[in-house]
């Protein structure tokens, strides 16, 4: 870890008080509990933190206490800012459209992040960007290293990020350190117990929606000799299920899990024209990054997401996915090939 970094990380929060913690217009399980992580830590050293995002939280986040703190308004009035989970400004759609994204660039701005890809914010003051499983790692060894208090709230939460990013520390990103420090974060107090039976009950699906669930499986499409496997959800069934419970999470797992699929993708369709897609892939086929990044988008080889914008119809971009994701498929298997000649 860069050891200037941390030096400069720690003069500028000595200097702060009113510190806007931001996640970007994609909230997932490891950019809320950095930020609640945070909080809680920030909080304790005396300073004000507030939480941001451009867009409501997702409803499979809610077992997460503390989401309900996250607001949607900058504070016209704050002496930092820390961009946690992304260095990709335009992830922050929603704030590019304010008059609100030039309050931050008269003020110091610190990223934190793990996916250790170029950084596009360009009125950050420090990256702070490490390979790790997610960005609750790098917070947690940030910590240790400045001797930050890390109290029970704040272990937990920085647990949940690691388990939600590794998908239980299940994923290729996880290393011997990882599951070290989740160790620690059990022996200050952490109940990994209690974290899988909070998620499991905000996962309860009601009739409706289970209902619901069973028409989008009988609407998967396989492409590519069954490797990729596809769903579309309109902009209707958007506005009428979101609330309850994220369309795409509904099926997306299950879709990966079909037999011969190597890479499932949820397509979502808007009024305006945007189509985004939540990208998944199955181990030893980690490839949904780099369909994402071909798209303007990113995330991990297993897990990643894209929006397109305008300009095309769902058809053309669903064709030119598919077709980029066999690809990439088969560059993978074209590569194993060789190494086992």
């Amino acid at each position: 870890m860069n050891s200037k970094n941390l030096k400069d990380i720690d003069e500028l929060i000595k200097k702060a008080n009113r510190i806007v913690i931001l996640q970007a217009d994609n909230p997932d399980g490891d950019s809320l509990s950095s930020s609640l992580a945070l909080e809680q830590i920030l909080g304790d050293m005396g300073k004000d933190p507030v939480l941001y995002c451009g867009v409501d939280m997702p409803t499979y986040l809610n077992y997460l206490p503390g989401w309900d703190r996250v607001v949607r308004e900058l504070p016209p009035q704050f002496d930092a800012s820390i961009i946690v989970d992304t260095s990709a400004w335009n992830l922050f759609e929603v704030l590019n459209k304010s008059t609100q994204k030039t309050w931050l660039s008269s003020r110091p701005n610190l990223v934190i992040d793990h996916h250790n890809v170029e950084n596009t914010i360009p009125f950050a003051t420090i990256v702070h960007n490490q390979p790790t499983v997610a960005t609750t790692e790098v917070i947690y060894e940030t910590a240790i290293r400045l001797k930050w208090p890390v109290n029970k709230a704040a272990a937990t939460m920085l647990a949940t990020g690691i388990l939600s990013d590794s998908l239980g520390l299940t994923s290729e990103a996880v290393t011997a350190r990882s599951v070290h420090i989740l160790g620690e974060l059990v022996e200050k107090g952490v109940s990994l117990a209690k974290l899988e039976n909070a998620r499991r009950e905000s996962g309860r699906k009601t009739p409706e929606i289970l209902k619901y669930k069973g028409q989008l499986l009988q609407r998967i499409e396989y492409h590519a000799d069954g490797r990729v496997a596809t769903v579309t959800i309109p902009w209707a069934e958007i506005e009428r299920y979101s609330q309850d419970y994220n369309p795409s999470m509904l099926v997306i797992e299950e879709m990966r899990f079909v037999q011969g699929v190597q890479i499932s993708i949820a397509f979502k369709t808007y009024t305006s024209g945007k189509v985004t897609g939540k990208v998944r892939s199955n181990f030893g086929f980690g490839i949904a990054g780099k369909l994402a990044e071909h798209f303007g988008g990113g995330g991990h080889a297993y897990a990643s997401g894209f929006k397109i914008t305008g300009g095309r119809t769902l058809e053309q971009i669903k064709s030119e996915c598919v077709k980029v994701a066999s690809e990439l498929l088969d560059k993978i298997k074209a590569e194993s090939t060789r190494e086992t000649v």
